[in-house]
């Protein structure tokens, strides 16, 4: 989680970091050390484990699941400041929403890739805009404030429909449970055409679960809807050899998902927050999900286990199921 004072001078910013012993200890230690596509460089910035005064904004930098712990965390700082949540899904802000006050809260969504190294070693992907807009309320000189702090790091965009998008997202991210299963990176995991069919079968079930559910989505800025709607009605083995050269074009560095660097790290992961929404969707719809329900449950049985299944595996227990 990070705050800034961001109203009064817009050339100077104030930015703290928050985070958990680990980072701490190794951020004041060696300096945040980032690579990656626009070079390296090593940030001295100030971090600790709570706040310890106000902010005028607060981004929520943290997976769906820690989300609650970090406000309770910090709410006497947070709760006048403006609130900006960044996690995969849809389910943040309303999370937020039971302990923030909802004018105060800006939903985004984040579309550029970073992998965590190490407590203190991010590599950064790939490059991607940073869309932001009102949670529960219309937009307004605060959050066009916020996009403007915002786009000194990242192209940032104001929209006027995210609801449709961050449901859009949840069909980018669907894919990282797999690399996850399997214990690889994405370059790795897709450039099996077999492997990258199971990401043509969760999007196109996805698909069919949106629409029963009466959702309407909304292209991204980097990812148009017509790109997903498009691959999901080609021939599976000819979409899959698409989605795999996209995949393997993607970084010049491993890709590891979001999912698999918390297995990594031992923490639970944030896959009932994507695949397990399509799950979720179909449940309160009176359908079925079984091809992501399958996967969310391999994902909770990898977590678990501590162990990687292999491709043989993986594929077995998906044909096995049917």
């Amino acid at each position: 989680m990070g705050t800034v004072p961001y109203g009064d001078n817009p050339h100077f910013y104030e930015v703290s970091l928050i985070g958990r012993p680990s980072s701490v200890e190794a951020i004041k230690d060696k300096g945040l050390r980032i690579s990656g596509v626009r070079g390296a460089l090593n940030v001295k910035v100030d971090i600790s484990e709570r706040l310890k005064q106000k902010a005028d904004l607060a981004i929520l930098a943290v997976k769906s699941q820690d989300l609650e712990k970090a406000i309770k965390d910090n709410l006497k700082f947070i709760r006048e400041a403006q609130v900006l949540t960044a996690e995969n899904g849809i389910r943040a802000d309303g999370i937020a929403a039971q302990y923030l006050p909802k004018e105060k809260i800006i939903s985004s969504i984040v579309m550029f890739g970073a992998t965590l190294i190490t407590p203190a070693e991010i590599v950064h992907n790939f490059e991607g805009s940073w869309i932001v807009a009102r949670a529960f309320a219309k937009n307004d000189d605060k959050v066009i404030a916020t996009a403007n702090f915002l786009n000194k790091i990242f192209p940032a965009i104001v929209a006027e429909e995210l609801q449709g998008m961050k449901y859009l997202k949840i069909f980018v991210n669907a894919n990282n449970c797999l690399p996850a299963i399997l214990g690889v990176s994405m370059q790795e995991a897709f450039s099996d055409i077999n492997v990258a069919r199971i990401s043509i079968g969760i999007w196109q079930e996805g698909l069919e679960i949106t629409r029963r559910a009466g959702i309407t989505l909304v292209s991204l800025p980097d990812f148009p809807l017509e790109r997903l709607t498009k691959l999901a009605a080609l021939p599976i083995l000819e979409a899959a050899k698409i989605f795999s050269g996209i995949m393997l074009n993607l970084s010049k560095d491993p890709l590891y998902g979001s999912i698999l660097q918390s297995i990594k790290r031992g923490r639970p992961s944030e896959i009932d927050y994507i695949n397990g929404e399509f799950v979720r969707l179909a449940r309160e719809n009176n359908f079925s999900a079984p091809l992501n329900e399958k996967l969310v449950e391999m994902v909770h049985q990898v977590e678990k286990s501590g162990r990687f299944l292999s491709k043989e595996q993986l594929l077995g227990a998906l044909n096995q199921d049917g």
